[in-house]
């Protein structure tokens, strides 16, 4: 699993890099970036440049997916009235106001395979994952806001973005430069690892 997923990221920092060979933006160490993740809710103010968006949309688009089925769909929102909005309707999702530019990341359901109709919900999960790393590697600042399966969180964000019902948003992502406020968290815990089986 674990080889799986450095393989995954090692294939996104590539992607990143060669989006920025002839930008300053530089690429950190993968592991680096994987434990200096962290959920960031302050922002400077500066804005998250047209660039840096495609990059994260790109990493968000080389996920892994089911039968490759690639079922996610972005609503990239930096209208400032819209984010306000935001931040109004969802509980937890106050720093929207603050932020530059947020990232709807949603399943489309006209591109979820048939025999394996859930599985969206972690195509989705590993798109969002993506872009929240590629966050942390470009020096900027996100959090997850989680949205599905919450019945009124999904209604209310389908009503301010008009989303056609075939389009169901599964998470937002609040993007900014970061204050510097947050840091990361030390989460390793032996305690929660097995090996081979389960032990009475």
């Amino acid at each position: 699993m674990i080889k799986c997923l450095n393989i995954l990221i090692i294939g996104l920092l590539i992607s990143v890099a060669c989006l920025t060979q002839n930008n300053p933006i530089s690429i950190p160490n993968v592991l680096d970036v994987i434990h200096s993740r962290k959920s960031v809710r302050t922002y400077t103010g500066q804005v998250v440049s047209e660039e840096q968006i495609e990059i994260l949309l790109r990493a968000g688009m080389s996920a892994p997916s089911a039968m490759n089925r690639q079922p996610w769909f972005f609503v990239v929102v930096d209208d400032g009235d819209i984010l306000k909005e935001f931040s109004e309707s969802i509980m937890y999702g106050k720093m929207l106001s603050e932020a530059s530019v947020a990232i709807v990341v949603c399943g489309n359901m006209r591109r979820v395979y048939s025999l394996l109709p859930d599985y969206w919900v972690q195509d989705c999960s590993a798109s969002t994952q993506n872009i929240l790393l590629a966050a942390e590697g470009i020096g900027l600042g996100a959090v997850w806001i989680g949205i599905h399966p919450q019945k009124t969180r999904t209604k209310k964000i389908r009503k301010i973005l008009n989303l056609p019902r075939y389009i169901v948003p599964l998470s937002i992502i609040s993007i900014g430069y970061p204050t510097g406020v947050e840091k990361p968290k030390d989460k390793w815990a032996e305690e929660k690892i097995i090996r081979n089986r389960w032990k009475d």
